[in-house]
């Protein structure tokens, strides 16, 4: 690293990429920040500097005490073990040690005591569990919709009629006809675990998922005008149920507020939906599989007079992008729902869904809000 650029950034003090030591003689401190730099957008550590950016140096001893502390910490301390470069750069006669330390790819990262953090501008936090739920799921460790819900049981919470009928469909065998108890299809399709449904077993086939998720559900709203704050609306209704009475439900509420256009039919033949129907189709189906259910939230599908908005919650996983999604490049954050989604809904599992959208009708912007943990289509109505 050059000096000058070292200089500039002391002076410019610490913040979320930039941490002083004046020494470090504390390997568990130590593995805390190098686990809260791994866990956020790496940075540096330079030791030989107060808090105040008052350069006091290192001794020769000290650089070869720190190089093997640095060197132990980064593989037994810190979980899963990393490789930071260290620099030694000479200022104004003072040695100063630069810990560089990259942005994990195995996030998230742990001392060996289990502390997980990560950085708040200069300072650092513990990470929340929500937050930490939807790390180990961007590192593909875990997924939501593995997860149990606790008090589920299968005997009072799985509609066994509509878990019947998709099973006879999908394997042309009646489930009670089978050697096999219920419970074990359950488990053997990852939707039951130890008596218990788990995330996808509910909302797949559960009786009333709600009850156990109240915040899983789609709330629509129909505004007179274009203002998200005006209080006057044309219809609204809270959507619940499973995901196929989710989607089914949603296409109902989104129709019955368009409008219908003759284009070239003839005046007295039925028009067709402003917004072509298979456009609704993909963006609702995509807001209902592709969630973060880590996150309890409702998914929003709001009808303004010049657009309609369907947001859902969670930004895109895995540094996905919105030109990536456009190319059809996808990543499956809920593995189990999507392996079914394709069986019960209108989905390919292919990642075309907003490929075709776009296909059909261009009109459309997408948002990824990373501060917000929300992704957003807007379809603009003519």
């Amino acid at each position: 690293m050059e000096v000058l650029e070292l200089l500039e950034r002391i002076e410019l003090g610490e913040n979320s990429t930039t941490q002083f030591k004046e020494n470090v003689t504390n390997s568990e401190q130590l593995a805390q920040e190098m686990v809260a730099f791994s866990n956020a957008l790496g940075g540096l550590i330079i030791i030989g500097v107060k808090d105040t950016g008052e350069i006091t140096g290192l001794s020769p001893e000290d650089i070869r005490r720190l190089n093997q502390m640095i060197s132990n910490v980064a593989s037994d301390q810190v979980k899963p073990s990393i490789h930071p470069l260290t620099y030694t750069v000479k200022v104004n006669d003072k040695t100063l040690l630069v810990i560089d330390i990259k942005q994990g790819i195995n996030k998230p990262y742990c001392t060996s005591s289990g502390v997980y953090i990560t950085k708040s501008g200069a300072d650092k936090r513990r990470i929340s569990q929500e937050e930490l739920q939807r790390l180990f799921q961007e590192s593909q460790r875990y997924h939501a919709d593995e997860f149990i819900v606790q008090d589920t049981k299968i005997i009072n919470d799985l509609d066994k009629n509509s878990f019947s009928e998709y099973y006879k469909k999908e394997y042309g065998e009646d489930v009670t006809d089978l050697d096999i108890d219920i419970k074990q299809i359950l488990e053997n399709l990852y939707l039951a675990k130890d008596n218990n449904l788990t995330l996808a077993g509910l909302l797949l086939f559960g009786k009333k998922p709600q009850t156990k998720k109240p915040m899983f559900i789609i709330k629509a709203v129909s505004f007179v005008g274009n203002d998200l704050s005006g209080t006057a609306y044309r219809d609204s209704e809270d959507i619940k149920g499973n995901i196929l009475k989710l989607y089914t439900d949603s296409m109902s509420f989104i129709t019955r507020n368009l409008r219908k256009v003759q284009n070239d039919k003839d005046f007295n033949t039925e028009g067709e939906l402003e917004i072509p129907k298979i456009v609704l189709e993909e963006l609702v189906v995509n807001a209902i599989i592709h969630r973060d259910y880590f996150i309890e939230a409702p998914i929003n599908i709001f009808i303004f007079d010049n657009r309609i908005e369907i947001i859902s919650p969670g930004k895109l996983p895995n540094n996905l992008t919105i030109e990536n999604i456009k190319h059809g490049i996808s990543v499956i954050r809920n593995p189990i729902i999507t392996s079914f989604a394709a069986k019960i809904l209108p989905y390919r599992g292919i990642g075309s869904g907003i490929v075709r959208a776009i296909k059909h009708y261009d009109k459309i912007d997408f948002i990824n809000d990373t501060e917000s943990e929300r992704f957003s289509a807007i379809i603009h109505r003519s």
